[in-house]
């Protein structure tokens, strides 16, 4: 037996995938349509952090964002988004990854992208180490070298770069917003790195 995606609509309701405005996205849903998928079902998300290495690979230095709040509260968080409706996965890491720091940033996908764990989020804080208001959420977390020039876009003020040493503080953990210090933590073990 066959299994194939449904060809486009004959009568010109195709859609695209690149959300460009004016474009039928079965991929996006409208802020109401969003809120309402959040009350009923867990969200799958991506989450990168961004490392650089030297020439034998080892990891130099990682990537955080910096970002203020809608209260002008200043946090660190990661490169995170939402994956969508007939988007791989290595597709949606690179498009977060595109987005939060600009497409000059030439991470270094493989291509099959393992993570390196799954963080549950819940609306409910103390449910797990992770936390988000908004929704229950699943995300796959992944380490990404980069090698080009990040320069923040969307909400993010800035890309700051920390030894290893630096990223396992407690003082930057305290910064990270929603838990992600831990997953900065995970990350850092699942490297080699935490002492």
């Amino acid at each position: 037996m066959t299994v194939r995606t449904p060809d486009p609509d004959p009568d010109g309701d195709d859609f695209a995938f690149d959300g460009a405005p004016g474009d039928t996205n079965p991929g996006w849903l409208s802020d109401i349509e969003l809120e309402e998928a959040r009350r009923r079902l867990p969200m799958l998300y991506v989450e990168a952090i961004p490392v650089r290495t030297d020439g034998s690979g080892q990891v130099t230095s990682i990537g955080a964002l910096l970002r203020s709040t809608p209260l002008g509260e200043m946090t660190r968080t990661i490169v995170s988004g939402r994956v969508r409706y007939g988007e791989s996965i290595r597709d949606a890491l690179f498009r977060h990854i595109e987005n939060d720091l600009g497409p000059m940033a030439f991470p270094q996908l493989p291509p099959s992208p393992d993570p390196f764990t799954v963080a549950e989020y819940f609306p409910i804080p103390g449910v797990s180490a992770y936390h988000d208001d908004r929704q229950h959420a699943v995300s796959l977390a992944f380490v990404v070298p980069v090698t080009g020039t990040c320069e923040p876009r969307q909400d993010a003020l800035e890309v700051t770069w920390f030894s290893p040493e630096e990223a396992a503080s407690d003082a930057l953990s305290a910064e990270m917003e929603g838990g992600r210090g831990t997953l900065l933590r995970h990350a850092l073990a699942h490297l080699g790195l935490l002492r």
